[in-house]
């Protein structure tokens, strides 16, 4: 990228045509509430206020206009609004399975794809025969409202199945992806006593097979509450299982059923736990509703997304990543959803662009870096592939740099609605999102989700513009956890999001709002950059050095507070054919002086193998900051929490010699 960054940051990229505006989704919310309920709203901005000071009758319009079904009828929409503590819907009987289930026809509702199977598509009738043939198949087994199912499943229509039938059944479901170690899934199952255990024997990751059969076993024998435990035939067809204590396999786990009988459990029952990263600690189990849930993964594909029946949703994703999660929402509008197990860079960069030309994928979601990874290597997809299909492109798990934005539009397509997210497995979607109203400006997020009161927040609790602050909310959201499984009397969740500001939720990002309302996320607030009182979120480091030519990936560590006078550490990850020397080290510092501050050259680089990352492939920069000041590695780090634990090694022996 030869252009001057100052130029890219903020450039128009994208506006959307009258004949867009007319046919999207939340034009025809709008139009729907002037008719209904009397309100006359000419723009986004109006909406979002609106949505953002009547709580009530915003979520209440959401649930009129999506038909919500309930069994029994809710006695207000908001008993309390207060953070913690907001109530939602009380008094409302429903089941997010049965939203997710209501179509029964031959529209196809599923298509999979891995590196050990060929492409398959799945019907919403299909889907639904499944669903109803293993949720009687776990009521067999003894599982009733209230217990919890978990998983160490891929990216398959399997897995989507058992999830629904879990939540048919008013059970509570929760995942691993396969790629996790065991102690680290031991430590999120056991937090919630499990009942059934439902794996794969293996799975296939960049051409390489790999047995989780003995995982499967020390599973069994560290959750003493299993009483039964499936086993999908992934890598083999016949796989012996004689080590498992109480194998069953996935195939006579059905029982024939016509038909669901969905469990009608309260709003705010809980539908499944996701866990945080666990990189410092034992990992949080969040608690999410079913009716909490339906409603904002309703408001976001649809009315920010503008996804609908004829759209084929696709985001990369593995089952322990809250995206899973966000992506089998697509079965509340009718939408097919597709799913990719395996590699998205294997055997290139070019693989899930061409799942995408192959399937006709509409809306293309993936991760900051995964695009990065393609601005990096100088990939033209739109060259090799007809995309001209992909009206969407969603990004997210790391802010997305000016470069990234103008990438898409260049190599992907030059018509499209670009959303930029930022939320989190704590509220299972987006704070801060695209709107199909509003324009594209690059580096920038569109606008505050509706319903999501955000600003930025300075360390007085002052709400700031144009400068970067504390991403807080100031209003409830209807998606935020219901609690932390064992957090009896909620004093860990208080302290996770209500502990800086009182009745504010804190999400732990640095953000900027523009004067036009947009959003800048700069990255995590407890990784901050300090210099001369002046502070700096991490990504925007990045985007500057990881322009270089000769820089594959980097990371950059503040050892302010751990003894060393506050030094500033740059690690890079060169590109194939490139070293650092002491030419490239001053070229570094030129270009941290000129365009980000005079205050910012590092005071040391040094080469690296990789950068170490979190199993979700987030940088893990607090723990290294904490390896740095001397602590233990496996008290500042859950090493099964990480993709590549062996890149610690180095943060470990530079730590020693500085002692």
């Amino acid at each position: 990228m030869t252009e001057d960054r100052s130029e890219l940051q903020g450039r128009l990229l994208w506006e959307p045509t009258s004949e867009v505006i007319e046919d999207a989704n939340v034009t025809g919310f709008m139009r729907w509430l002037r008719e209904t309920r009397g309100h006359d709203f000419a723009t986004y901005d109006e909406l979002w206020r609106w949505s953002v000071s009547d709580l009530e009758g915003f979520w209440g319009a959401v649930w009129d206009f999506f038909e919500v079904r309930a069994r029994a009828p809710y006695e207000m929409v908001l008993s309390t609004r207060t953070m913690p503590g907001a109530v939602w819907f009380p008094g409302a009987e429903l089941n997010y399975a049965e939203h997710a289930l209501s179509r029964r026809d031959d529209h196809v509702a599923i298509v999979s794809e891995s590196e050990l199977r060929p492409q398959e598509s799945t019907t919403y009738a299909e889907l639904h025969r499944q669903v109803a043939s293993f949720a009687a198949g776990l009521r067999a087994m003894g599982v009733v409202k209230g217990d919890r199912v978990v998983s160490l499943m891929p990216n398959v229509t399997e897995t989507v199945v058992a999830a629904l039938a879990t939540a048919s059944i008013g059970a509570i479901w929760s995942a691993c992806s396969p790629e996790f170690g065991s102690r680290s899934v031991i430590e999120r199952f056991r937090q919630i006593e499990p009942k059934v255990l439902i794996a794969v024997d293996g799975y296939r990751y960049r051409g390489r097979d790999f047995d989780k059969r003995d995982a499967v076993r020390e599973l069994e024998r560290n959750l003493p509450t299993l009483e039964a435990t499936v086993v999908l035939p992934y890598l083999s067809d016949s796989p012996d299982l004689s080590a498992l204590s109480r194998p069953m396999l996935w195939n006579d786990v059905p029982v024939d059923s016509v038909d669901i009988e969905f469990e009608a459990v309260p709003f705010n029952y809980p539908l499944w736990v996701l866990y945080s990263s666990g990189t410092t600690g034992l990992p949080k189990p969040i608690v999410h509703g079913h009716g909490n849930v339906l409603l904002e993964h309703l408001k976001t594909l649809s009315l920010h997304m503008d996804l609908g029946e004829n759209d084929r949703f696709f985001w990369y994703t593995t089952t322990g990543w809250m995206m899973w999660n966000f992506l089998i929402g697509g079965l509340l509008i009718d939408a097919t959803v597709q799913l990719y197990d395996g590699d998205p860079s294997y055997p290139d960069l070019n693989r899930l662009w061409s799942f995408a030309h192959d399937t006709g994928t509409t809306y293309f979601g993936t991760s900051a870096p995964f695009i990065h990874g393609c601005l990096k290597e100088g990939l033209k997809p739109n060259e090799a592939f007809d995309l001209s299909g992909i009206r969407g492109v969603g990004s997210t798990g790391a802010p997305l740099s000016p470069e990234g934005f103008v990438w898409v539009y260049e190599n992907v397509n030059d018509d499209l609605l670009l959303g930029s997210f930022s939320g989190g497995t704590d509220v299972c979607t987006g704070f801060v999102g695209p709107s199909p109203l509003l324009p594209v400006h690059a580096g920038e997020i569109q606008c505050s989700c509706l319903g999501a009161k955000v600003e930025a927040f300075d360390e007085d609790g002052n709400s700031v513009t144009n400068e970067v602050g504390e991403l807080v909310l100031t209003e409830p959201l209807v998606s935020m956890p219901l609690f932390f499984w064992n957090d009896e009397d909620g004093t860990r969740f208080r302290e996770s999001y209500f502990e800086m500001y009182e009745g504010v939720w804190r999400h732990g990002d640095w953000v900027e709002v523009t004067d036009r309302g947009t959003f800048v996320i700069s990255g995590r607030s407890d990784s901050t950059l300090k210099r001369s009182g002046i502070r700096m979120g991490t990504s925007d480091f990045y985007r500057v050095i990881e322009d270089m030519d000769e820089v594959a990936d980097s990371l950059v560590v503040d050892t302010s507070g751990i003894g060393d006078a506050g030094r500033l550490l740059l690690f890079l990850v060169m590109k194939e054919g490139f070293t650092l020397d002491d030419d490239l080290r001053k070229a570094i510092a030129l270009k941290c002086r000129t365009e980000l501050s005079p205050r910012w050259p590092p005071d040391e680089v040094h080469a690296i193998d990789e950068v170490p990352r979190t199993l979700n492939g987030k940088k893990v920069e607090v723990p290294v900051k904490r390896i740095l000041s001397g602590r233990d590695a496996n008290q500042a780090v859950s090493m099964d929490a990480m993709a590549n634990p062996e890149s610690l090694r180095f943060f470990i022996e530079m730590a020693k010699s500085r002692m």
